[in-house]
């Protein structure tokens, strides 16, 4: 696809990569560095480096590669729980259980599979508009782009850390109080299919985290465990379930980062509780929440009334909505 342009005098000043950015915004800057790298690009018949200053009015002619689109993934009827949805945006409770991207072992019964599904035109939308992942036995909000456009705007939101991600984790031990957590994490050294905290070759990763709730006393018989409340600052691979690990503090059912033989939960005990992104035509900022799934929530519930002397049919909140914020959006 070849588009010349004439460049605007309102970019006179501009890096050439910064121009591009803003020319073609449906594009992201990864993406244009590495066809501007490749010779994609040229400015007056020229190829020129990223920093160089435009002055206006020159011709700017793009040689630009269609983006690739998932083709062979197939659609399947898989019911997805929405919680927000217009021709822009799209975001779903994800339950746990279901894996996010086609893999191996993996090729069918996707959350890929289902938004293909549930909206055919994500064909036309590289990853079926997916723009961040949850693993599969995490439950809770997931947002998905619906156009090219909006999801380039998503992936610059994340990079920049502009979006914010909030998430709810049920972990071994007592924590007392909250804080941050900021290392490095990479590939386990011995382990390929782990993540880990390491000196070298990872990237920064940081998480804060707050304590919500704490189970523990002679109810409990000498056993502590606390609901802590984590926002994630970057978006590592098992980033909490990691950096808790490390902590000393695993989440309850992990079978990969957690204690040995913990069978009190059939998986992680995590979930993807809020997320604030600004919307990606309107510009209006959005907070989503997710209700948790049934099976945590009964975790909860259980620790409470095993805590507190109390039935286990008595109803407790564990949505943590919040009244009167006119941005939050919440569907059973």
């Amino acid at each position: 696809m070849t588009q010349e342009i004439t460049i605007p005098f309102s970019l006179s000043g501009v890096r050439l990569d910064g121009a591009l950015a803003q020319l073609f915004p449906e594009h992201s800057r990864s993406r244009l560095k590495a066809w501007l790298e490749e010779g994609h690009v040229t400015v007056d018949g020229e190829v020129l480096p990223g920093k160089t200053k435009l002055e206006g009015g020159e011709i700017l002619v793009a040689n630009l590669p269609e983006p690739e689109i998932q083709t062979e993934a197939q659609a399947e009827n898989i019911p997805i729980s929405v919680i927000f949805e217009d021709e822009h945006l799209l975001v779903i409770n994800k339950p746990p259980g279901l894996v996010v991207h086609p893999g191996a072992g993996n090729r069918e019964g996707t959350l890929l599979n289902a938004l293909l599904h549930h909206a055919p035109q994500l064909a036309n939308v590289a990853r079926a508009g997916i723009v961040h992942r949850l693993d599969k036995d995490t439950s809770g909000v997931m947002m998905v782009a619906k156009t090219a456009l909006a999801q380039t705007h998503l992936v610059r939101q994340l990079q920049s850390h502009s979006a914010s991600r909030e998430y709810v984790a049920l972990v071994h031990g007592e924590v007392k109080k909250g804080g941050t957590i900021e290392n490095m994490i990479g590939r386990h050294p011995k382990d390929r299919t782990r993540q880990a905290v390491v000196v070298f070759g990872g990237k920064t990763a940081i998480t804060h985290y707050k304590v919500r709730e704490l189970f523990g006393g002679p109810a409990l018989k000498g056993r502590h465990y606390t609901l802590l409340e984590c926002q994630l600052e970057t978006g590592r691979t098992h980033q909490i379930r990691v950096h808790l690990s490390s902590q000393q503090r695993p989440l309850v059912g992990d079978a990969t980062y957690g204690k040995r033989g913990d069978v009190m939960f059939g998986r992680q005990a995590l979930h993807a509780w809020r997320l604030t992104v600004v919307h990606p035509f309107t510009g209006e900022k959005k907070r989503f929440v997710a209700p948790m799934a049934i099976d945590m929530k009964n975790l909860l519930k259980g620790l409470r009334a095993e805590r507190d002397n109390l039935p286990e049919e008595d109803d407790f909140d564990d949505d943590f909505e919040e009244d009167g914020n006119e941005f939050i959006y919440v569907r059973d």
